[in-house]
């Protein structure tokens, strides 16, 4: 039902309340989620996005699905905020909650439609939301340690496997794991870090994936200013600024007016000297490698040959930020101290074993090796074309994630469906342990979580009807029989159409990834759930009145 307001505060717009709102909100987030359904599992199929330029995407990554569509209805907004939440907190598993959240909010229409109340629900979902993280984290969650060496390898395999890369998922699961075992350290407070940010991913199409190649050290996809410079320096001392090494200009509207014309040479040689006196002072403190975000001229050039320096012009500024971490050195953006004068010190440098400039595959890079402060590797990816390049990017980006989660929380849970027909099971018996009208909620909840492992079966184009229910029977049997316990790390087997135990075989995923999936997708639902009224506001017309049509309408012409 629609009807604009016309009450005491007349809104120019369109108000529209209860039922007709929910279930508006409701098929729009099934919409979203019927986008991204196929791309999930190790067998999901990829979407090809075209924006308004005619740039092509491949991918089957939610998170990167859902931002590149133009979506305008408000509730469908919540879903993509949601998948882009997933992939900032966890970096994996932006589909899945995409899916839960929708599933979600279905179960909810029906019981809506059953005259139980919304607030009745949202207390249902909240509680078995709850119960939930707490079953995965007393009974699924296997500790990293248990599992040995292989455990980091089996993450890295899992989050690739229903990737462009998953036929070389053990070549790439090695390079992800090599990556995030250099450059994780333990900080002050005794706690295991990975930044991932401090590995550096390269593409450069060309050459079959298989011949990607990891590097000990940063890459930096530039090269040195001049020919005559050093291609290696040892025990560099680096400096990254954050400004121009060009011959002295005066700003826009300054004006110099020199009277007596033999004074105009010493006008140009003091612009020039200017630059000239800038480097001696980056010089001077010890800098043997310059890295800066602006260009080099030719005149300065120079200055850094005849010291023996290394200078790289036109880095970019990310790049930079990274080196200067894990160098130690300052991002100096400007020259000028307190006083106002300017100076360079020597504790604005960084400092590296070597910095070379290499040849690999077919481009020349600047590799910085053993960094003082914190180690910092590189990737060079290779591909058949940039499509499929920016999708193996993606698809390493999320593995690195997800091994930087297991690294941290140290924990692990069976994948393959199995966490969600555990939480089935568990709800519906917790269900029936309630005699409150929650019951209903938290047994729709229960059911919600089946939706995973249907639609892996379905996209694997298996039976779905009988593999979840076998894989049902299996937990219902584990959590029943003391002597079946063992049955719980029980998951689908989507190659072969079977069940299988999922922990032996290797199936991994980090704790963590489905603990906030399932938190997200239940607040997300939650907060599409409270809504029962909708003012639309009418946009004002932006007609121009002096345009030619109106006043050829007014007869002013």
């Amino acid at each position: 039902m629609s009807t604009t307001t016309m009450s005491s505060l007349s809104l120019f717009g369109d108000r529209e309340k209860g039922e007709s709102v929910r279930t508006q909100n409701m098929t729009a987030a099934v919409a979203i989620s019927n986008i991204v359904k196929s791309s999930l599992g190790p067998v999901g199929l990829d979407k090809m996005l075209v924006d308004e330029v005619g740039d092509v995407t491949v991918t089957n990554d939610g998170a990167t699905i859902l931002k590149m569509l133009e979506v305008e209805h408000p509730a469908a907004k919540v879903l993509c905020e949601l998948a882009q939440l997933q992939d900032e907190e966890v970096g994996d598993g932006t589909t899945s909650v995409v899916i839960i959240a929708a599933e979600l909010l279905r179960a909810a229409d029906e019981l809506i439609k059953q005259k139980i109340h919304p607030t009745t629900i949202i207390n249902g979902y909240k509680l078995a939301c709850k119960e939930s993280v707490k079953f995965i984290q007393d009974n699924l969650s296997i500790p990293a340690a248990d599992l040995g060496k292989n455990c980091l390898l089996n993450v890295a395999r899992t989050s690739m496997s229903s990737k462009i890369i998953g036929a070389d998922r053990d070549f790439f699961a090695n390079m992800v794991v090599q990556a995030c075992e250099l450059i994780k350290f333990t900080n002050t407070k005794g706690d295991t870090k990975c930044p991932i940010k401090s590995v550096n991913i390269l593409k450069a199409h060309g050459k079959s994936s298989r011949e990607s190649i990891f590097v000990k050290g940063y890459a930096l996809n530039c090269t040195v200013a001049s020919q005559l410079m050093p291609k290696t320096i040892k025990n560099a001392k680096i400096a990254c600024i954050d400004f121009s090494l060009q011959k002295a200009k005066m700003k826009l509207g300054v004006q110099v007016i020199v009277d007596d014309p033999s004074k105009l040479e010493a006008v140009r040689q003091r612009e020039a000297d200017i630059t000239k006196e800038r480097i001696q002072m980056i010089l001077n403190a010890g800098a043997n490698v310059i890295l800066t975000t602006g260009g080099i001229d030719d005149m300065c050039l120079k200055y850094f040959v005849d010291s023996g320096a290394m200078a790289v012009r036109r880095c970019k500024k990310e790049d930079l930020k990274r080196i200067a971490r894990a160098t130690g050195a300052s991002f100096v953006a400007s020259l000028t101290n307190l006083e106002g004068e300017e100076s360079f010190d020597a504790a604005f440098l960084g400092a590296a074993e070597e910095i070379s400039q290499t040849r690999i595959c077919d481009d020349e890079l600047i590799l910085i090796k053993g960094t003082k402060v914190k180690p910092a590797a590189s990737m060079i990816l290779r591909g058949a074309n940039d499509m499929y390049v920016d999708e193996m990017d993606r698809s390493v980006h999320d593995s690195l994630c997800a091994v930087k989660r297991v690294i941290e929380s140290k924990k692990v849970v069976p994948g393959g469906g199995c966490v969600e027909a555990a939480l089935s099971i568990y709800l519906e018996n917790f269900a029936t342990s309630l005699g409150s009208r929650e019951q209903l909620a938290i047994a729709e909840f229960a059911h919600a979580m089946l939706v995973i492992p249907k639609t892996l079966v379905v996209n694997a184009a298996k039976d779905s009807t009988e593999l979840v229910a076998k894989l049902r029977a299996f937990h219902n049997a584990s959590q029943t029989i003391e002597a079946k316990k063992n049955f719980k790390w029980i998951g689908l087997d989507l190659e072969n159409g079977k069940c299988r135990d999922n922990k032996e075989a290797g199936v991994l995923e980090p704790e963590m990834s489905k603990v906030k999936s399932l938190k997200f997708a239940t607040e997300a639902a939650i907060t599409i759930l409270r809504i029962d009224d909708m003012i639309k506001i009418y946009q004002p017309s932006k007609e121009d009145p002096n345009s030619y049509a109106n006043a050829v309408a007014q007869g002013r012409l």
